[in-house]
């Protein structure tokens, strides 16, 4: 009899945990939570960590420690608080964990979990994009396995299995183009954050959910799979493809291109690093293609969505540029769902700060939280200014 693999969750209450919690309590023999993180929501987290008898649960904002106690009260789950305490929930040495703390405040974290060598599965996008040198090579110093959840890179891995990168002529990450994707430049410049959020095929969180309208998110993608599979930033492509369906293609170099194929739901992806190298039962809706009836394929505008544009140039620039690209991306679509800046400015605020702010090249993870930093602030000035014009 298999031992129970043992699981912790580092963003718990969010989508992806959510997710991931779900799969674990329809399979609950065959897994064992070790620990659950959240950064501030304590019923959510006090709910899940009862639901699934987890061994720790960790509150970020400590000074809600007490409550997340009385919340565990009658348990035998231990609790802790603040930022230290989620990294040490990252070392605890579970089998497989599941990094889904937004933004780059899941670094650390990340970085934390990959030390322990074990599965390391990575739904944070912006982790790798603004430190995918050092948590690749953090992987290969520890015999950590990363697996990659995001729907399009996990794809990519299914379509790699059993195949040599030097055998790929072209990896294609496709995108759904998101909820504004036949709009004009003029109509985009009035869109508000609750248009923006509603996404026409995926369930995501807010900041992911503009993202896609932006396309943004394609382009950490294209960052993120960069360093995931490493055939040259030349072979990476990216197709509009309105009803992910197809999450992505590979093709080879004997002109074979192989896709993979599902209902947009991310349970499908999750399962399937759940249980990798094997499989279990997800249940994602199954897909029938026969009442689809087609599947379209466009390429992006780069001029109503020059988020992509800014990605693969800061992907050829590398150093800090990806890192910058990141932190601008976040705090210009905080302030875009803030009602401070419009839609379009997004783009704008991120190319700004990519022009003003060209520090050295990160060589530690100290350096990256640097630059992230500084990115932040040059993009908070960028904005400033544009709401001082208006």
């Amino acid at each position: 009899m298999t031992h129970p693999r043992t699981i912790t969750i580092l963003g718990a209450t969010g989508s992806i945990g959510t997710s991931t919690l779900d799969l674990i309590q329809r399979n609950p023999d065959q897994f064992e939570v070790v620990a659950l993180t959240a950064n501030g929501d304590v019923a959510g987290l006090a709910k899940a960590a009862r639901a699934v008898n987890a061994r720790h649960a960790v509150i970020g904002d400590e000074a809600r420690l007490p409550e997340l106690r009385a919340a565990l009260s009658g348990t035998n789950i231990s609790a802790a608080g603040g930022g230290d305490a989620i990294i040490e929930a990252a070392q605890m040495g579970a089998d497989y964990t599941m990094c889904a703390i937004v933004g780059c405040a899941g670094l650390r974290p990340v970085m934390a979990a990959l030390a322990s060598g074990k599965s390391v599965a990575l739904a944070n996008k912006e982790a790798l994009v603004s430190a995918g040198d050092l948590m690749i090579a953090a992987a290969r110093a520890s015999g950590a396995t990363l697996l990659p959840v995001d729907s399009e890179h996990n794809a990519i891995f299914q379509c790699l299995a059993g195949n040599s990168l030097d055998s790929v002529s072209k990896i294609i990450l496709t995108a759904s183009g998101g909820p504004f994707r036949t709009l004009s430049l003029a109509e985009m410049a009035h869109l508000t954050p609750a248009q923006a959020v509603k996404h026409p095929n995926w369930s995501m969180g807010a900041k992911i959910s503009v993202d896609s309208a932006t396309m943004m998110n394609k382009g950490l993608e294209l960052i993120e799979a960069h360093h995931l599979f490493p055939v040259g930033a030349e072979k990476f492509d990216v197709l509009v493809h309105p009803q992910s369906i197809i999450h992505s293609m590979v093709e080879y170099v004997d002109g074979s291109v192989l896709a993979q194929l599902g209902t947009p739901d991310m349970r499908t992806p999750i399962a399937h690093t759940l249980a990798w190298p094997t499989r279990m039962e997800s249940p994602s809706p199954r897909l029938n293609l026969a009442e689809i009836g087609s599947l379209t394929f466009e390429a992006p505008d780069p001029v109503r969505f020059p988020a992509i544009r800014l990605a693969r140039a800061a992907l050829t620039a590398g150093g800090a540029a990806p890192a910058i690209l990141n932190a601008a991306n976040e705090i210009a679509v905080a302030a875009f769902l803030a009602g401070e800046i419009g839609f379009l400015d997004i783009a704008a605020t991120v190319e700004a700060v990519l022009t003003r702010y060209q520090p050295a090249p990160p060589h530690s993870l100290e350096d990256v939280l640097a630059i992230d930093t500084k990115a932040r602030q040059e993009a908070h000035l960028v904005i400033e200014m544009k709401v001082s014009a208006c």
